[in-house]
């Protein structure tokens, strides 16, 4: 008898956090389950003309907007059927993954001090401190520069002490393009990538007006 194949191994969803001026991963939050779906929405930019506008009409003055909804599930039961190998888990179920996440949202308490300590001393900040750099990864095939624009935890199972042990999280996030970040910066050299890659999957569709049924247009 042939033994079993080995099962394929399933890329894992995430986010991570990336210090632009290095490259340097600073956190990497893994999606316990990827996401059952993916809505994206894409919104041409085009130049704004009037309708009827001959010259304007087949415009475009940047990339689209691009943005993301999914849902992340997270679920410590695994974790808390063997508490000795996962002390995190037993003792504080989900609140350091959903806190890992939402850390991308927050400015850190250092920066927040060192802005109430410059308005004491009636100093202006002329720029904030640069956030760390979101990545959406969606397999290594989808690697995307992200600003997240909402993101909604459902809490749904608790332990004895009230830690979630069960969660969703549904997240809303802009894609960012080089038109946000720039060419030079490190989002957007991710992002020229992604474009990139999207022009060699659209090159694959070798078709031509025959295939619809018509002879010229």
């Amino acid at each position: 008898m042939s033994p079993m194949p080995d099962p394929p191994k399933v890329a894992r969803g995430g986010v991570v956090l990336v210090d632009p001026p290095s490259g340097r991963p600073l956190r990497t939050i893994r999606f316990q389950y990827n996401p059952d779906t993916l809505t994206r929405t894409l919104q041409p930019q085009g130049i704004g003309g009037e309708p009827g506008d001959r010259q304007e009409a087949l415009r475009l003055k940047g990339p689209p907007h691009e943005t993301y909804k999914l849902d992340a599930e997270f679920d410590a039961a695994e974790q808390l059927a063997d508490p000795d190998s996962n002390a995190v888990e037993s003792s504080l179920g989900l609140r350091p993954v959903l806190a890992a996440l939402e850390s991308a949202l927050y400015p850190s308490v250092q920066q927040l001090l060192q802005e109430d300590l410059m308005a004491g001393r009636g100093m202006i900040e002329v720029a904030p401190v640069e956030a760390p750099l979101t990545v959406l990864v969606l397999g290594t095939h989808r690697v995307l520069p992200v600003r997240l624009t909402d993101l909604t935890v459902t809490e749904d199972a608790f332990d004895t002490r009230l830690n979630p042990i069960r969660a969703k999280v549904s997240m809303s996030a802009r894609v960012l393009t080089v038109d946000d970040l720039g060419f030079g910066h490190r989002g957007g050299l991710l992002y020229l990538a992604h474009h990139r890659a999207q022009e060699g999957y659209a090159a694959m569709v070798i078709r031509t007006p025959a295939d619809l049924g018509l002879t010229s247009i």
